[in-house]
């Protein structure tokens, strides 16, 4: 029998995929720069005008369906090789599962998924990338995307907070860590996990001393990282 492999867990926001063309939310130009987030992602945007939420949906569906992994999401998958990995993301797209890893968590839903919009057990993965007004769930209601509005509940929150607490490294990659209750997440580790975050900018609101900062594009630094997790480990 090998040894063990160490635990690693990964927290991955829209900074990662945003070198994949898929714009981020809160950075200068970004889709919150483009779109009221009340017009088109709260349940009261639902209720209101579910035409214009579909149709937003349906245009960030497209272009994650157009959009390729990155050497980051590349990288993060390659750790499989020797780590026990889990990726739980703050994405709705599904490029960690393109570029190979196995075990991802979405915390916010998936975008290539729709739910019932009055049971959100009611899942079902999309064969066409459109959802119109009148497409239905199982139970006959309006089909809506999986997907957290703001305003909803994370159901997927304590699940994650299982995941990270035995975790023996912990990679923040591509998130302001300005998205709660995700961001707690930091806050659930144990004292000695080795804690990582890769990030384009400077964090001025980690209040951890014990936080290794890679500053720099993920699809470079997380490469980085691989090399120096795996010096560090190896």
């Amino acid at each position: 029998m090998g040894n063990k492999k160490s635990k690693l867990v990964v927290l991955s926001g829209a900074g990662i995929s945003a070198e994949s063309g898929l714009g981020t939310f809160r950075d200068k130009g970004g889709l919150w720069d483009q779109y009221d987030i009340n017009e088109v992602a709260t349940p009261e945007a639902w209720e209101k005008n579910p035409e214009l939420v579909l149709d937003f949906y349906n245009k960030r569906r497209e272009l994650c369906i157009q959009a390729q992994p990155n050497q980051a999401h590349f990288a993060l998958a390659e750790l499989e090789n020797h780590f026990d990995v889990h990726i739980v993301t703050q994405n709705i797209d599904d490029l960690h599962e393109r570029a190979g890893s196995t075990n991802i968590l979405h915390l916010h839903g998936e975008i290539l998924k729709a739910q019932c919009s009055i049971n959100p057990n009611d899942v079902r993965v999309l064969q066409n990338p459109i959802i119109k007004i009148g497409d239905l769930s199982n139970s006959g209601h309006q089909l809506r995307p999986h997907v957290v509005w703001f305003g909803e509940s994370v159901p997927k929150m304590f699940e994650a907070e299982d995941i990270v607490r035995d975790a023996d490294i912990f990679v923040v990659v591509g998130t302001s860590l300005n998205v709660y209750p995700a961001a707690n997440l930091l806050y659930a580790c144990k004292k000695n996990c080795q804690k990582f975050i890769v990030d384009i900018n400077e964090l001025t609101n980690v209040k951890f001393n014990n936080v290794k900062l890679f500053k720099g594009p993920a699809s470079t630094k997380i490469p980085e990282l691989v090399d120096h997790l795996l010096q560090l480990n190896g």
